[in-house]
């Protein structure tokens, strides 16, 4: 995905660019934009919000539920 594509750009690769996701809380409401990874997968940087509280940087890996 390039740059132009309507998303922010990744500040710490400078290649990807920031990708938005959701998902549902425990009562089953949509969360919108709990969290933006970046699209090159060699960057990984992330920003999330769990809880109520901002993470940046956590280890990124495949849910299992």
């Amino acid at each position: 995905m390039e740059q132009g594509s309507g998303f922010p750009g990744c500040l710490k690769c400078e290649n990807g660019v920031l990708l938005p996701l959701s998902d549902y809380g425990r009562e089953g409401a949509p969360i919108r934009y709990k969290a933006w990874v970046c699209s090159s997968p060699d960057c990984g940087f992330n920003i999330r919000i769990d809880n109520g509280e901002v993470t940046v940087g956590r280890q990124i890996g495949q849910s299992y539920k």
